[in-house]
């Protein structure tokens, strides 16, 4: 028993020394492996008769009847409700458009796994691949002008979790809605209307019909998209569509149809322009719905409160099943929001049973303590495809000069913030990219030549500042080291900025002064505030960095520059931090740095950095894409490393970390997996508690 009970912990130990690793896990592993081989050595020679201890394998039959073993029915204390309970410290904010509108992580999470009969989707290493549970069949025929002509066939018998059934128009409905002069008004971000033939004009209402999109029967469209952008790259994911039920969304007497010549809107039968008119009430109603959406996931939102930042979901019998045919077992599934500051008690008490993507290294090892000490729980590691992040806004206040945004990377000392923040779980990355990223593993010799890795360096910092004219003092004159820098600035530049003076003289100086947006606690937010925000560096640099904690919500409102109503409103903040990433292996940053001054209202370039031109990231982040022939990956590679050296330049962003994250699970929950492209709504379908009632 003894030499079980040794061998058992043996196995624990591996277990966590193969998450964790270290010099004194391995010391420890040795020594222990060395006295189980001894005491199993000793138990050989004394406990059998049989020389190597064991008894000698039978191969082949056996005149037996094989039976099952008998089971014993679970008693009282292992029988559990079916039923997980997910934490999250990222605040629901309600929005289940599955991103159209807001894309917050656990809104999007939710909308995931709500919807989920998409003609391709995305599997288990971020690839698409067609759905066969909704997609019949496919093809793409390109025509003589350039264009390209997609038709796309779903299966019969699909329905809602209402039981209505589901047939092309709720395809068609989602793509002209997205299309229609309404999708301003909705605040949708997709821009969809430019890339179908047509689009432009139907968004713009010179005409009440999209011609590039057309009903050819019950079941199947054809979808035509302009020549600028039918030589996509990643031109199969054009086939990537999805429903929406028309009435829930926008009210009864809606529909859609098509006379030939492209489909269009109509209203108790009559044709109509789609604008917000009418709708947008409803559609606000609908996106943040407490409960009964209607929806063709593996789940139903059964119930949402706002107040307390719980949702609950239940098994949708309605659903046929993933692209793999997979139905989810588990019955009730509870999305709680949890305070950083009580997740590890909530984990303890089972308050919450999966807290997933864990990034601060000392909260990874606060879970593997728990595991240690015997918690019913286990550890999930994989490598993160993102990273953690300082966002600027290069449009207003000091951050729109590249020499600042230059100066604060230099000012932060990011390998002690990485090893601080991820506690050897994690470090530095230089430009937008992860570990995980083939791209990434092609490029390392490239990068590692070309990349700045803005190492600590206050004396450069200032030399930085110096080089970008913030070389003076309030008065205008010379800055000596004490007190805040100045610049000389057009008014222009000063706009969005009441800090900025005007002298007699008429000059405008503009003080280094960075207003940075956060949310409360957070732990990174914390750190920055520590090491960069409140250091002697930064104030001895002549640079003073404000921080304003707010909400999730309200840090989404900074970067889209939005009022609480969803109204635009006037830029303030330097900068925000949060994290950003990849769902799946596309990587495609075409129109993330347009000027376009609609598609930025639309939430495009939400660092507000216009690097347009010959060598621009705008230029450059659309030749990835679209100057690329499918399967170039060479010269699709070569665009990429030039993408991410431009950005590294330009610095729009200041990456902090991109880590190893962990997520907690407990131990009665089996078949769990999850990686970077696959997180808990993809894992949860294929999860199970075998003593669930």
């Amino acid at each position: 028993n003894e030499i079980i009970g040794l061998m058992e912990y043996a196995n624990k130990v591996i277990t966590i020394y193969k998450i964790k690793g270290g010099k004194e896990m391995k010391k420890l592993l040795a020594l222990l492996l060395a006295v189980v081989m001894v005491l199993s050595l000793a138990a050989c020679q004394t406990g059998s008769n049989d020389p190597t201890g064991t008894e000698a394998p039978t191969e082949g039959p056996t005149d037996e009847t094989p039976t099952e073993a008998p089971t014993e029915a679970p008693t009282e204390a292992t029988v559990r409700e079916n039923k997980l309970i997910f934490g999250t410290t990222t605040d629901i904010t309600g929005d289940w458009t599955n991103g159209l509108v807001t894309n917050g992580a656990t809104d999007m999470m939710i909308c995931r796994m709500i919807n989920d009969y998409d003609t391709l989707v995305t599997d288990q290493e971020g690839n698409y691949v067609e759905n066969p549970t909704v997609l019949k069949n496919w093809e793409r025929v390109d025509n003589e002008d350039g264009s390209a002509t997609y038709t796309i066939s779903i299966n019969e018998g699909l329905t809602y979790n209402n039981g209505e059934p589901i047939t092309i128009k709720d395809y068609v409905f989602r793509l002209l809605l997205v299309c229609a002069p309404a999708a301003s008004e909705l605040k949708f971000t997709a821009a969809t209307a430019d890339t179908i033939a047509g689009g432009v004009d139907y968004r713009d209402g010179t005409t009440d019909v999209l011609s590039g999109l057309k009903i050819v029967d019950d079941y199947t469209l054809a979808m035509t998209i302009v020549s600028e952008y039918a030589q996509y790259y990643y031109a199969d994911t054009y086939a990537s569509i999805s429903p929406w039920n028309i009435a829930f969304w926008i009210g009864e007497g809606y529909d859609v149809a098509d006379d030939g010549e492209g489909c269009y809107f109509t209203k108790d039968g009559e044709k109509i322009v789609m604008n917000s008119e009418g709708i947008k009430d409803h559609f606000n109603a609908a996106k943040s719905a407490a409960s009964n959406v209607v929806s063709a996931g593996p789940y139903n939102l059964v119930s949402y409160n706002a107040s307390t930042g719980q949702a609950t979901l239940e098994i949708n019998p309605s659903y046929a099943g993933n692209f793999e045919g997979q139905k989810p077992s588990i019955q009730t599934v509870v999305i709680s929001k949890t305070e950083k500051s009580t997740w590890a008690d909530a984990l303890k008490t089972g308050e919450i049973n999966v807290y997933e993507g864990i990034a601060d290294g000392t909260e990874v090892n606060t879970v593997m303590d728990m595991i240690d000490a015997g918690a019913e729980l286990k550890p999930v590691q994989y490598d993160r495809a993102g990273y953690g992040k300082i966002q600027f806004f290069c449009d207003v206040t000091p951050t729109q000069f590249k020499e600042v945004r230059h100066a604060i990377a230099m000012l932060l000392d990011r390998a002690s913030f990485a090893d601080t923040f991820c506690a050897g779980w994690g470090s530095v990355v230089n430009g937008p990219y992860s570990a995980a990223m083939w791209q990434y593993q092609e490029s390392k010799d490239v990068l590692a030549d070309g990349l700045n890795a803005y190492p600590f360096d206050v004396d450069g910092a200032n030399k930085v500042l110096d080089e970008g004219g913030w070389t003076l003092n309030a008065n205008g004159e010379a800055w000596t080291g004490e007190g805040l820098r100045h610049k000389e600035v057009t008014a222009e530049q000063a706009e969005n900025m009441d800090e900025c003076v005007t002298l007699s003289d008429g000059r405008i100086l503009m003080p280094l002064i960075i207003k940075w947006c956060s949310t409360a606690e957070n732990q990174v937010s914390d750190l920055l505030a520590t090491m960069l925000a409140n250091s002697d560096n930064v104030k001895n640099a002549g640079m003073s960095i404000v921080q304003d904690s707010v909400d999730w919500d309200s840090l989404l409102n900074a970067v889209y520059r939005t009022d609480a109503d969803g109204n635009a409103a006037a830029p303030y903040y330097s900068m925000v931090n949060m994290a950003t990433n990849l769902t799946s292996t596309i990587y495609d940053y075409s129109f993330k740095w347009t000027d376009d001054p609609a598609k930025v209202a639309l939430g495009y370039n939400t660092n507000y950095l216009y690097d347009m031109g010959e060598g621009g990231l705008d230029q450059l982040s659309m030749d990835m894409v679209y100057a690329v022939e499918p399967g170039d990956e060479a010269a699709y590679l070569k665009y990429w490393q030039d993408y991410i050296l431009r950005w590294n330049d330009m610095l729009p962003e200041l990456p902090l970390y991109s880590n190893i994250l962990v997520t907690a699970v407990p131990t009665w929950v089996e078949n769990y997996e999850e990686n970077a492209y696959w997180d808990f709504a993809h894992a949860v379908l294929y999860a199970t508690i075998p003593s669930a009632q």
